[in-house]
């Protein structure tokens, strides 16, 4: 759902006029905007902010858990123009049958390292990526311990 303060923003306008089926929902808030993207638009809307909206930085990728709600998973980019002082959030929603979603490397290559991150801690994979491997937990590590199911004290060995 599109907000009221976001209607008249000129990048939902932007989005919607590239295709309207693109953009879930939008919304405003302390003067940011956060727009809910298709998961398999990801790429397309986050090339259209850097070449057209001057969105030159990738400033982090994360994941949201929702558990137990579907589609459990947010994939969140946090996006910024330097020519502009604007901050975009583009989230995107994958669910946890199949946690994946298109990397967005081709578009920015610092992603990198950001999406090997969500994948080693909250277990989506990044289609087209070219290391899909563990950051920070140990190769044998079993789970992901981001998710809102891990858990507390981790798993015991006996």
């Amino acid at each position: 759902m599109i907000s009221e303060a976001a209607v008249t923003h000129p990048i939902v306008a932007a989005l919607q006029q590239e295709s309207a089926s693109w953009l879930v929902g939008a919304d405003v808030a302390l003067g940011e905007l956060t727009l809910e993207v298709l998961a398999d638009r990801v790429v397309h809307v986050c090339r259209l902010l850097r070449d057209e909206k001057w969105f030159n930085r990738l400033s982090t990728v994360t994941a949201v858990d929702r558990y137990p709600v579907e589609p459990r998973f947010e994939v969140v980019y946090h996006l910024y123009s330097m020519r502009r002082k604007e901050r975009v959030r583009v989230r995107a929603r994958v669910d946890s049958a199949n946690p994946e979603i298109d990397s967005v490397i081709p578009v920015w290559a610092g992603a990198n390292w950001y999406e090997r991150e969500v994948f080693d801690l909250f277990g989506i994979r990044f289609r087209n990526h070219p290391e899909m491997t563990r950051i920070l937990m140990p190769d044998d590590w079993e789970g992901h311990p981001l998710r809102r199911d891990y858990p507390v004290h981790g798993h015991r060995y006996d």
